[in-house]
C-alpha cells in the first residue's frame, strides 16, 4: 500500500462528509432499505453504508482489499445490528461460493476496480439466480461537453483519486456482465466536483443461467 493510499483512507470520511450531509447518505439509505437475506458488499471502504442496512439482512459480508480501509471498516462494525464481517479481497477475485448471496451492493466502487467486467462477473457468480444487485455509482456524463472534460482530466483524477476513473460507462458494464437492469435513476452526487457528479442509482437482476 502506497503512502497516498494510507492518506486517502485516513481522510476519506472527512472528504465525503459534505456530500453525505447534502443528500448522499439519504440516497444510500433509500437504496439499502431494499437489501435482505444474505448480502455481499463490494469495496465497502470505511463503512459508509453500515448504518443503512435494515433488519431484513440476515448476514453481511464486507469485501475490502486495502488494509487501511479494512481496519477502519472493522472499527465501525458496531454501527450496524446486522451480523457482519470483513473479508480482505478484491472485487475481481471474490473468495466466496457460487450462488451464495441474495443481494450484492456496489456503491462508489466500480469506478476504482481495475477490471470492471471481471469484477461484475464475480458479483454475478456469487449471486443466486434471480439475485439483486443494488448500485449507486458515479459515471460518464450524458452531457457531451462534461464527458469531454472527464476524458481530459481522467489521467490526473486517477492519480488524485487513488485509482478512481471519472469517465466509466458503468451502467453499460453492468448490462454486459449478464445483469438485467430493473430500474435506474440518473442523478447527481451533491457537492461533488463536476467530473464525478453524474450518478446512477438502481437495481439489476442476475440472470438465471449459471454464468455469463
Amino acid at each position: 500500500m502506497s503512502l497516498w493510499g494510507h492518506i486517502v483512507a485516513a481522510g476519506y470520511d472527512r472528504f465525503m462528509a459534505r456530500q453525505e450531509r447534502a443528500g448522499l447518505a439519504d440516497r444510500r439509505h433509500e437504496l439499502l432499505s431494499r437489501a435482505y437475506g444474505t448480502v455481499v458488499e463490494v469495496g465497502a471502504g470505511t463503512g459508509a453504508n453500515l448504518a443503512h442496512y435494515p433488519a431484513a439482512v440476515r448476514e453481511l459480508v464486507l469485501l475490502e482489499p486495502e488494509e487501511p480501509m479494512a481496519r477502519r471498516l472493522e472499527g465501525r462494525l458496531g454501527e450496524t445490528s446486522v451480523a457482519a464481517h470483513v473479508v480482505r479481497a478484491p472485487a475481481e477475485a471474490i473468495p466466496l461460493p457460487d450462488a451464495s448471496f441474495d443481494v450484492a451492493v456496489c456503491t462508489l466502487v466500480l469506478c476504482t476496480v481495475r477490471d470492471p467486467h471481471r469484477a461484475l462477473g464475480e458479483v454475478h457468480r456469487v449471486l443466486k439466480p434471480g439475485g439483486c444487485l443494488l448500485f449507486l455509482e458515479h459515471v460518464r456524463a450524458e452531457d457531451p461537453a462534461l464527458a469531454r472534460w472527464q476524458d481530459r482530466l481522467h489521467l490526473l483524477w486517477v492519480r488524485v483519486g487513488h485509482g478512481c476513473h471519472c469517465n466509466r460507462a458503468t451502467l453499460e458494464e453492468i448490462g454486459a456482465a449478464g445483469f438485467t437492469i430493473d430500474e435506474v435513476e440518473r442523478s447527481r452526487i451533491p457537492k461533488a466536483p463536476p467530473i464525478v457528479r453524474p450518478m446512477i442509482v438502481g437495481s439489476a437482476k442476475r440472470s438465471s443461467s449459471a454464468g455469463i
